[in-house]
C-alpha cells in the first residue's frame, strides 16, 4: 500500500515540476516579447496560460484522489495540502505572464527608453518561480527561505522601475500612456513575486509544519 502511495506521490511531483515548467516558459516568453518586442514569443506566453490552467485540474484531481483513498496523515497530508495550495498561486502566475502578453501584443512598448531595470525585474522573478518549484520538490527548506528574502529584491526593483518611469514623465508629458503601461506590467511581476513567495511558503509548511510564524500541523 505504501509503495502505491509514493508511486502517487511522485507522480504529484511530476506533474507540479511540469506545471512549475510551464510557469517558467510563460514568464520567460512574455518577458523576451515584452524586452525584443516579440509577439509571436507574446502569442506562446498567452497559449501557455490554457495549459497551466489545464496542468492545474490534474494536479488537483490528483490531490484529491490521494486525500480521498489513502487518507494521509503528518507529513504527507501537509505535502498534499501544500500542492493545492500552491497550484493556485501558478496558475495566477500563468494569468500575468498571460496579461503581461496581451499589453506588448497591444501597444508599442519600449521598456528600455522608460525603466531599464524592469528586464532586472523580470529575471528575479523567474527565478523565485523556479527554486519555489524546485524547493517544494526537493524538500529544500533554505532555497524556499532564500525566495522568500527574495521577494524584497523584487519589490525594491519595482520601486525602481516606478521611479524611472515617474521621472520621465515629469521629464516628457506627452510619452503618453507606454509608461503607465510599462508601470502595469512592473506590478505584474511584482505580483509574480508575490506569487511565488506564497509557494515557498507553503513548502516551508509542508516541511515545517510552520506556516507564516503559526504553528499549523
Amino acid at each position: 500500500m505504501r509503495n502505491r502511495f509514493d508511486e502517487q506521490l511522485e507522480s504529484l511531483n511530476n506533474s507540479l515540476i511540469r506545471m512549475g515548467a510551464l510557469c517558467e516558459s510563460a514568464i520567460a516568453n512574455a518577458t523576451k516579447a515584452l524586452l525584443e518586442g516579440d509577439r509571436t514569443l507574446a502569442g506562446r506566453a498567452i497559449e501557455a496560460d490554457s495549459e497551466i490552467d489545464q496542468a492545474e485540474r490534474e494536479v488537483e484531481s490528483l490531490c484529491l484522489k490521494l486525500l480521498l483513498q489513502q487518507q494521509p496523515v503528518a507529513r504527507d497530508l501537509r505535502q498534499i495540502s501544500s500542492a493545492l495550495k500552491m497550484i493556485t498561486d501558478m496558475e495566477r502566475i500563468g494569468d500575468q505572464a498571460s496579461d503581461i502578453s496581451e499589453m506588448v501584443m497591444s501597444v508599442e512598448l519600449d521598456p528600455a527608453a522608460h525603466a531599464i531595470h524592469i528586464g532586472d525585474m523580470a529575471r528575479a522573478t523567474i527565478g523565485m518561480v523556479t527554486d519555489s518549484i524546485d524547493a517544494y520538490v526537493r524538500r529544500d527548506l533554505a532555497l524556499a527561505r532564500r525566495v522568500i528574502e527574495a521577494d524584497d529584491v523584487v519589490d525594491n526593483l519595482f520601486l525602481t522601475v516606478k521611479s524611472e518611469l515617474l521621472a520621465g514623465l515629469k521629464i516628457n508629458p506627452a510619452e503618453g500612456e507606454a509608461p503607465l503601461d510599462l508601470l502595469m506590467i512592473a506590478k505584474y511581476y511584482e505580483r509574480i513575486g508575490d506569487h511565488a513567495t506564497n509557494i515557498a511558503e507553503w513548502v516551508e509548511f509542508s516541511i515545517t509544519g510552520v506556516h507564516k510564524g503559526e504553528l499549523l500541523g
